[in-house]
């Protein structure tokens, strides 16, 4: 059977009524089950493709954590292993296994990224249109370059305005 043990804590002076004053100023609270801090709280979090996904969320969604896996590819993952959405921590082993085994064989996290990152560095290379706007830290798509796309261009350099021929006269 568990034990509780009594925790002491010490309360200010000034949030006690004036009666108590004198009295000690310490309140006890019943200890959890192996004591204060790392052992008495117990997070465990599952690991899927080298991403700790949330417990507390629905496995439809804990899924969307991983780089690479969207709305509809984490849908087709739970369809194609006849799932229910349920919450991520209420997951048996079984089940996490053969969920560890479906995201393996999707491109993910390190692997994707290196994959785009080595594809922008060949557009680049090969000098066309895309990878000289990528070099140039401009939108690549088409989008206007006239008023937005300040996060890609950076902060506005301001450019001195030209003196008048009436004004430099004098």
């Amino acid at each position: 059977m568990a034990t509780l043990s009594m925790v002491s804590v010490p309360i200010a002076p000034s949030s006690l009524p004036l009666s108590t004053w004198g009295r000690s100023s310490s309140v006890s609270f019943p200890a959890p089950k192996g004591g204060i801090g790392h052992g008495g709280l117990r997070i465990e979090c599952i690991r899927i493709g080298g991403v700790e996904i949330p417990n507390h969320k629905r496995v439809e969604y804990s899924l969307q954590y991983i780089h690479g896996i969207g709305r509809s590819r984490s849908r087709q993952i739970l369809l194609d292993l006849n799932f229910d959405n349920k919450i991520t921590k209420d997951l048996s082993e079984e089940e996490v296994i053969t969920l560890r085994k479906e995201v393996g064989k999707y491109m993910i996290e390190g692997d994707l990224k290196r994959f785009n990152r080595v594809a922008i560095e060949r557009l680049k290379e090969i000098r066309c249109y895309r990878g000289i706007r990528h070099k140039l830290g401009l939108p690549v798509r088409g989008q206007r370059t006239k008023n937005n796309c300040r996060t890609l261009k950076g902060k506005r350099a301001s450019v001195a305005k030209k003196k008048s021929p009436a004004s430099q006269e004098e």
